[in-house]
C-alpha cells in the first residue's frame, strides 16, 4: 500500500482511543507486569508514546521542513520516559498521551505537507538521509507495533495459566 497523508492520520488519531478502550481502569497488575527484565508494561509503552510525541514525530518532522539534511535529527531516547512516570498512573498518562496526539496531528495538518515535501530529505542519527514520507509511515507502523505490543505483554501474563491451549497461542511465544 503506498503512504497516503489523509489515510495515516486515521490511524494515528486512533492510538490514543485503542489504548484507552484497551487500558482502562483495568487493575494494577494487567498495567505494570512486563514480559521480564528489561521489558516494558502497557503502562511503560503508553509513556513512551508520550516522550515520542515530545521529542519525535513532529519536532522530527519540523527539521525535515526548516533545515532539510543539513542538521541531524536529535537522538531519541528510547527509555527517557521512566522519569515522566513517576508518580503517574496509567489513566494519567492516557488522558496525556489523547491530549498530545491529537495537539501533534493539528500541527502536522497545519504543516500543509505536499507531495514535493512529503519527498523532502531529513538526517537520522543513525540511517542517514530519510524522507518525511519515511518519517511519517514509521510513526503509523510505530503506533501500531506498540499496541500489538500491550497485548502481547498482556496475553503473556496468563502464558502459564492456559494449559495445553499454549500450543494453540503464538501470542505466548512472540
Amino acid at each position: 500500500m503506498q503512504f497516503e497523508l489523509q489515510h495515516a492520520i486515521h490511524v494515528l488519531r486512533r492510538t490514543p482511543a485503542t489504548l484507552n478502550a484497551f487500558l482502562r481502569n483495568l487493575p494494577e497488575p494487567w498495567l505494570n507486569n512486563n514480559e521480564g527484565l528489561e521489558t516494558w508494561s502497557p503502562h511503560d509503552i503508553v509513556g513512551h508514546l508520550i516522550h515520542g510525541e515530545e521529542t519525535d514525530w513532529i519536532p522530527r518532522a519540523k527539521i525535515i521542513l526548516e533545515h532539510g539534511e543539513t542538521r541531524p535529527f536529535d537522538p531519541f531516547d528510547r527509555f527517557a520516559m521512566r522519569d515522566k512516570l513517576k508518580g503517574k498512573s496509567t489513566a494519567e498518562l492516557l488522558d496525556t498521551f489523547a491530549r498530545m496526539r491529537t495537539d501533534s496531528l493539528q500541527e502536522l495538518e497545519a504543516l500543509n505537507l505536499t507531495p514535493a515535501s512529503l519527498d523532502k530529505r531529513g538526517t537520522h542519527p543513525e540511517f542517514g538521509a530519510v524522507t518525511m514520507k519515511q518519517l511519517l509511515s514509521t510513526w503509523v507502523v510505530h503506533d501500531l507495533g506498540h499496541v500489538r505490543q500491550v497485548a502481547r505483554v498482556m496475553a503473556k501474563q496468563y502464558r502459564d495459566e492456559v494449559g495445553p491451549w499454549r500450543a494453540y497461542l503464538p501470542v505466548l511465544e512472540s
